[in-house]
């Protein structure tokens, strides 16, 4: 599966547009990290517990916007776009989406 964020493949014509996909996923703070986030904002630098989860949260994601995407027989994404929204205290959501195409060629 090839995943762009542009919408055209560079020398894979698109055959069929087959419509819009998308994978979410929510994720919710752990009271432990909360407490190490918190001095790490003290002295500065990354809070690596949340670059991780965020990290991981994209991936499932991605994975689940993939799965639509080959149930509608696509064997490519364009127009790839991520964007995240808060749900509710602690918790946020990251939402992947894109439109599913098949495109002519080797997609490997």
């Amino acid at each position: 599966m090839i995943l762009v964020t542009t919408n055209e493949i560079a020398g894979k014509p698109v055959e069929a547009t087959l419509g819009l996909v998308r994978g979410n996923t929510i994720r919710a703070r752990h009271i432990g990290r909360d407490i190490m986030a918190g001095l790490r904002t003290i002295v500065g630098g990354e809070i690596k517990d949340y670059t991780v989860m965020l990290g991981q949260a994209r991936d499932q994601a991605i994975e689940r916007m993939m799965r639509q995407a080959e149930s509608l027989g696509a064997n490519a994404i364009v127009g790839v776009r991520f964007t995240t929204s808060q749900t509710m205290s602690g918790a946020a959501e990251i939402l992947a989406f894109g439109t599913a195409v098949r495109v002519r060629g080797n997609t490997d």
